[in-house]
């Protein structure tokens, strides 16, 4: 397995934690890539937290700190549209 399917693997474990949260108010979250060259790991959110005024504070407080504590190679979550 490469690194990054590693890496990836592990980001998806950390959002599968964290998706029960989001689907209580009908939102959620996709993993689109991780670019091992920035560090940096992309979302999508989906549903409700796509218009969400919220979503910045559950990007950086919630879906971001877990994944920067569980997956170490992480610099950055940034969503894209």
């Amino acid at each position: 397995m490469s690194i990054d399917k590693d890496i990836s693997n592990r980001i998806e474990k950390v959002l599968e934690e964290i998706r029960p949260y989001l689907r209580e108010d009908d939102g959620d979250v996709e993993f689109v890539r991780f670019e091992e060259s920035t560090r940096v790991v992309e979302v999508r959110f989906l549903g409700n937290c796509k218009a969400c005024p919220m979503s910045r504070m559950t990007l950086r407080a919630g879906i971001e700190k877990f994944i920067l504590r569980s997956v170490p190679e992480v610099r950055r979550v940034e969503e894209v549209k």
